[in-house]
């Protein structure tokens, strides 16, 4: 059973295709992998969808496919993210639903193989496209008394990445916006959560793939991730960091509780 079936089989009167009918979404990096996948999977749900990338042929390509739009968007520009959901309002009436998912790699260390562009590349897309486009959605969000956003993070968000210390840096920094922005926007009936993939199918694992593969490590379908960011969307969670691993059910991670200033005391 797919996750659209799933979800519209525990909401009696509603069918396949329909669990997100009406409802309006944007993805960005939506033109390959993890992207992709989302989109054709709200698209199936029954949303309407804008897809933004900079790979504007693999954009139209999904976009085509599934009766959507395509937007050209640089998310390490604001300018680009607010543009993005001004468009969307324009053509669709409003936004409930974000998947904001546009990422890199690194591609250098903090030793000699340190490049500033790179990072900056990095930082970019993977952070500030996170930041600027919350920032843009929120008045169009409130517009339609609240909605859903996604951020991809991953599970190196979670967890220590010695070998790509600033990829671990920016996706732990989003893990950090979610569980923060999602009590902080409640009020507004925004829900903020974040997804945590492993090694997903994705051009960003292209360059481990043959050290993957000499490890034995199983890559995750980008239709898993795109299914966990649909349960995530038509769930009731916020604040919420979902793991996914090969071989295991994706779910929240459970935090540990930090010891108060109280505790310390004397320590």
């Amino acid at each position: 059973m797919t996750a659209v079936e799933s979800v519209a089989a525990a909401r009696p009167g509603q069918t396949d295709g329909a669990v997100l009918q009406g409802k309006v979404a944007i993805v960005t990096g939506a033109a390959s992998g993890l992207g992709r996948a989302t989109a054709l999977t709200l698209a199936k749900a029954g949303a309407r969808v804008v897809v933004a990338d900079l790979d504007a042929r693999g954009g139209r390509e999904v976009a085509d496919m599934i009766g959507g739009h395509f937007r050209a968007c640089d998310v390490s520009d604001p300018d680009a993210n607010r543009a993005l959901v001004n468009f969307t309002q324009e053509t669709c009436g409003g936004v409930d639903i974000a998947l904001l998912n546009a990422g890199v790699a690194t591609g250098c260390g903090l030793g000699e193989d340190f490049d500033l562009a790179r990072y900056r590349r990095a930082m970019g897309a993977n952070l500030d496209g996170v930041v600027f486009g919350t920032h843009a959605l929120l008045p169009a969000l409130r517009a339609r008394g609240g909605g859903v956003i996604v951020a991809t993070a991953s599970l190196a968000g979670l967890a220590a990445v010695p070998l790509d210390p600033l990829y671990a840096a920016n996706k732990h920094a989003v893990v950090g916006l979610a569980r923060s922005l999602g009590p902080a926007l409640a009020p507004d009936n925004v829900r903020f959560n974040a997804v945590c993939p492993g090694f997903a199918e994705s051009r960003i694992i292209d360059p481990l793939r043959d050290m993957l593969s000499e490890q034995s490590m199983p890559i995750i379908p980008a239709q898993v991730v795109a299914d966990t960011v649909l349960r995530i969307v038509t769930g009731d969670g916020t604040g919420e960091c979902w793991f996914i691993q090969a071989g295991r059910d994706p779910e929240p991670f459970r935090f540990r509780t930090v010891p108060g200033p109280g505790k310390l005391v004397g320590t």
